[in-house]
């Protein structure tokens, strides 16, 4: 199963379920790294069902929200119907956003998801304004194997120095990773194995 075919299955269920992974500490970390400004523009990438969108849109962001599953996007339009916000299904390599767009690129736990992380984050900063903002939260690196196999994870997390890499090597500035002080947590429903894995915020200016 692809995670495509894996976020169409849980859509209905991923409110509840994002619940029990993080609490809504991660977006106004990322929020306050990114400097968010009423009437700004941002882009929410691996929206899903629009925890980053409701927070962006509580502090009069318009956004932009995008995501491979077009299931999710239902749900999160029926959440925000008649605010400002658009919706668009997209691949992390093809954004449906034209360049220099937004003025923040947001995108939590998006990337361990992805086929090629470097790539997806090239494709991100490509959307932002000169001057714009990219910023990730993530799962630092990780032993717990069975989030493969149960929620369709890619990478096991990611070393921050690969983040560093990427962020730089796509052309942004002033790029910093630090721990945001809150952990992922999850059990395994096959063996009841229990991971509780730190999360870092990651942000860079184009």
């Amino acid at each position: 199963m692809s995670s495509k075919e894996y976020f169409d299955n849980v859509a209905e269920q991923w409110d509840s379920m994002r619940q029990n992974f993080f609490t809504t500490a991660v977006r106004e970390a990322a929020f306050r790294v990114a400097g968010i400004k009423s009437g700004d523009l941002a882009a929410d990438i691996g929206a899903g069902t629009g925890f980053i969108t409701e927070g962006l849109l509580l502090n009069g962001l318009t956004v932009i929200a995008v995501d491979e599953s077009e299931a999710m996007l239902e749900v999160l339009r029926s959440k925000f119907l008649g605010k400002d916000i658009h919706c668009y299904q997209g691949e992390s390599q093809q954004l449906p956003i034209a360049d220099a767009t937004v003025d923040y690129a947001f995108a939590n736990m998006y990337l361990h998801h992805v086929e090629s992380p470097g790539k997806a984050i090239a494709e991100m900063v490509r959307i932002i304004k000169p001057g714009g903002k990219l910023v990730l939260t993530d799962l630092d690196e990780h032993p717990y194997s069975f989030l493969r196999e149960e929620h369709h994870d890619r990478w096991l997390g990611f070393k921050r120095a690969e983040i560093v890499k990427w962020f730089t090597a796509s052309g942004l500035k002033d790029v910093r990773v630090d721990c945001l002080g809150q952990n992922c947590c999850t059990k395994s429903a096959n063996n009841g194995e229990e991971a509780a894995i730190s999360i870092f915020v990651a942000s860079g200016v184009k």
